[in-house]
């Protein structure tokens, strides 16, 4: 079955995405640089509401994936913390200087994480070989990969995101995000083969998901074969 996660950077957000069909939530904060980890409160309180999977975004700063130490210790702290939040996953990723996954930093995350699964970002979309950090993502103990195949957009993407679905052959699942709608999921499910994706499903320069648009995607996975 084909399922829908929608990035909300706000509650409101959040409820809109649950009321209209979403089948997962990645909790984010700050739009403008592409999401940052959320406040504990806006978690609390999006929790309480919302009953559907929750993932929450552990990102310390916009810009680069490479972090100091000091900023590793805050994602670390981050995720012990948000642990007892009765979230259900969570979202982060760590490159090297070489734009090439940091495995041991992640692999540490990943276990701080469990039993919580996790998923790799668009960090993904900035390494130097996708397909050697395709393997190294699994090795991690990632269950995710989320991705516009490298691409501007996951339209732009849509050929390596078909191979990176290919090559994953099950071991992880490829979520195509970046520029997804319900103008082109058609073609990106048709191409990709994927069964999870990935939008904010904002239309109007906001920074809420039209509801429309999430009913619109989800009635487009429905009839998808």
């Amino acid at each position: 079955m084909n399922k829908l996660e929608i990035a909300c950077f706000n509650l409101e957000s959040a409820i809109v995405a649950q009321e209209n069909g979403a089948d997962r939530i990645e909790l984010c904060d700050d739009i403008a640089v592409g999401g940052t980890t959320p406040k504990a409160l806006d978690i609390i309180n999006t929790r309480k509401l919302v009953t559907i999977d929750l993932y929450i975004m552990i990102r310390p700063r916009g810009g680069n994936f490479v972090y100091s130490e000091e900023e590793f210790f805050q994602i670390k702290f981050n995720i012990l913390q948000f642990k007892s939040l009765k979230v259900n996953g969570f979202v982060f990723g760590i490159l090297n200087e070489n734009n090439e996954i940091d495995v041991e930093r992640n692999t540490e995350l990943v276990a701080l994480a469990k039993p919580f699964p996790c998923t790799f970002h668009r960090a993904f979309d900035e390494v130097s070989d996708a397909f050697k950090s395709l393997e190294e993502i699994i090795e991690c103990g990632f269950k995710t990969i989320l991705t516009s195949g490298q691409a501007q957009n996951a339209v732009e993407g849509i050929n390596q995101l078909a191979e990176l679905v290919e090559k994953a052959d099950n071991r992880i699942v490829i979520m195509p995000g970046g520029g997804l709608r319900s103008s082109n999921i058609d073609l990106i499910k048709q191409k990709t083969k994927s069964n999870w994706f990935h939008s904010s499903a904002i239309t109007n320069g906001s920074e809420k998901a039209n509801p429309k648009e999430i009913i619109s995607l989800k009635s487009k996975l429905k009839t998808i074969s």
